[in-house]
């Protein structure tokens, strides 16, 4: 039981990879928190989980209601966080950067990149206090090498990894590390389903194409698979990674190799 006796949060929980991550550290023993959006949402995966699972939603890019959902998160627990996931994430529409409205420009980096900024500081006082805590933020492929048609995505998820890099050297003295993982695209996950619509509008390809082309530039030859994502994260997080801060770590199939 890896994470017995240790309490989490993780954003964007009622994603198949948030939800999936909750999952397993429940298994391994800790107790977690979950947010997103939708309340309804929460209460479903939370019933999905059982006991040891409870939230509440809210906005991840509004200061105030970080607040309150950390402050739930701490007083139901009964404890500062152990370790914080921050899976929340939009795609935002894709498409040529003329195109491009500064709203979609600004939502997508509010959420990527506010809101695992704004959970990070308000975590902080708790992990500080008990002198340890394990941070992974969520990147992607796209924010090792920008990807075409996605400028405000790849822009966000590159900014990510600056912030995990600028955040290991400040908190390690701390005892709390941070690193973030870069996951390509990933089967049965909503920024799947938003990227392969919009290359089915802005290419003109039917998805049976689109699919082809996407897996035709992985030397694995497949998709990542939400377990990929959650093996990678869940080890990130537990004392097995101990050694390891600052990292952005590739889950692509080979794709990306820097």
């Amino acid at each position: 039981m890896e994470f017995s006796n240790r309490v989490a949060l993780v954003t964007g929980a009622a994603g198949s990879i948030g939800q999936g991550i909750a999952e397993r550290l429940i298994e391994e023993g800790a107790a977690v928190f979950v947010t997103d959006r939708e309340q309804q949402l929460l209460e479903e995966v939370c019933q999905r989980l059982g006991p040891r699972c409870s939230g509440l939603a809210g906005d991840v890019s509004d200061e105030a209601e970080v607040q309150r959902v950390v402050r739930a998160a701490e007083e139901k627990l009964g404890t500062g966080i152990d370790i914080l996931v921050n899976v929340a994430g939009v795609v935002g529409q894709g498409g040529p950067i003329e195109e491009m409205t500064a709203e979609n420009w600004d939502q997508v980096f509010a959420v990527n990149c506010r809101g695992t900024f704004l959970f990070i500081k308000h975590v902080l006082p708790g992990m500080k206090q008990q002198g340890r805590g394990s941070i992974v933020n969520f990147s992607s492929k796209s924010g090792k090498t920008g990807s075409a048609l996605m400028s405000a995505y790849s822009s966000a998820k590159a900014a990510v990894i600056g912030l995990t890099q600028a955040l290991a050297f400040e908190l390690a003295g701390h005892g709390i590390r941070v690193n973030c993982v870069c996951p390509g695209i990933t089967e049965d996950t909503g920024v799947w389903n938003n990227v392969s619509a919009d290359y089915v509008r802005n290419m003109q390809l039917p998805m049976e194409e689109v699919i082809r082309k996407f897996t035709s530039k992985v030397p694995l030859g497949r998709l990542a698979r939400v377990a990929d994502i959650v093996n990678m994260t869940c080890y990130l997080a537990s004392d097995r990674a101990d050694y390891m801060t600052g990292q952005a770590i590739n889950i692509t199939g080979g794709r990306e190799m820097h």
